[in-house]
């Protein structure tokens, strides 16, 4: 049976040492503060920005949510995300992203001021991150590349499949993993026949949203499996992996709960306390 890759407890450990890093911070009299702008009523949104909210002042970190109406216009977002570029006191600006239809997330992206980008998603920051010279980066490709850290497992030199395309996780973990050596392949909707690639993978990243899109016949034995699926089937929450039968196969492999989940949210707010204390000359 494949080893558990345990982000709820990586999670914990990582808090503690977010705790210490903003204790400094107030020492020298700097708040790490940002703000989330959510607009509508998507129930996921909502849950993921109090989520968010919690852990920041778990960890000493002052959150402000702007939640806004279904029918913003998109004008007026574009002038909140000005006003908070131009606040002093403020460190981190993120849109919690779906966006309604009517606004084009983009131009969202597009206003927010890099040095203040906590989901690392600007143009001028993804530029960055493939340049390998990045400051901030998503939250959770940066999570995913150190949970692999924290167990010592080496990318370099491994093949590395990756499922889902995402500015969020597929393309930034995708720059991350490069930056050790490993050797990538971008799957998504339309690659045929995804098992020709899994079966060569040493890793695979799974980012698709689909459920128990990954078997066991699908990977090789010993493969590193990291499930970043989030998926709800009769009533319970499950990722892309068919963990019960992945799991005997695999060396290790990430649950779901409890495996990436936990840890975006802290590597979020490292994002925020990396802004922080750039700002700062720190």
């Amino acid at each position: 049976m494949g080893k558990i890759l345990d982000g709820k407890a990586f999670a914990n450990q990582k808090a503690e040492k977010l705790k210490e890093k903003v204790k400094n911070l107030k020492s020298e009299g700097i708040q790490p503060y940002f703000c989330v702008i959510n607009i509508g009523d998507n129930p996921a949104s909502k849950l993921y920005v109090k989520t968010k909210k919690r852990r920041s002042e778990s960890v000493g970190i002052i959150q402000k949510i702007y939640q806004l109406p279904e029918n913003e216009k998109e004008e007026d977002v574009l002038a909140l995300i000005d006003e908070l570029n131009a606040d002093k006191k403020v460190y981190g600006v993120m849109v919690q992203l779906p966006v309604p239809e009517h606004i084009n997330a983009n131009h969202l992206m597009e206003r927010i001021d890099p040095k203040k980008d906590v989901d690392g998603l600007t143009p001028a920051n993804m530029g960055r991150l493939w340049q390998g010279n990045h400051f901030v980066e998503p939250a959770t490709a940066d999570g995913i590349i150190a949970l692999l850290d924290y167990y010592h497992i080496d990318l370099a030199g491994k093949n590395v499949v990756i499922i889902g395309r995402s500015n969020i996780v597929g393309k930034p973990v995708a720059a991350l993993a490069l930056e050790r050596d490993a050797t990538i392949s971008i799957l998504h909707f339309c690659t045929k026949n995804l098992t020709e690639y899994t079966k060569l993978a040493d890793v695979i990243i799974s980012a698709a949203g689909q459920a128990n899109l990954i078997t066991a016949d699908m990977i090789k034995e010993n493969a590193v499996i990291i499930d970043v699926g989030i998926n709800h089937v009769n009533g319970h929450l499950v990722g892309d992996v068919a963990f019960d039968e992945v799991k005997d196969k695999a060396s290790w492999i990430t649950p779901v709960p409890g495996g990436i989940g936990p840890i975006t949210v802290e590597f979020l707010m490292e994002q925020v306390i990396k802004l922080t204390r750039k700002a700062n000359g720190r």
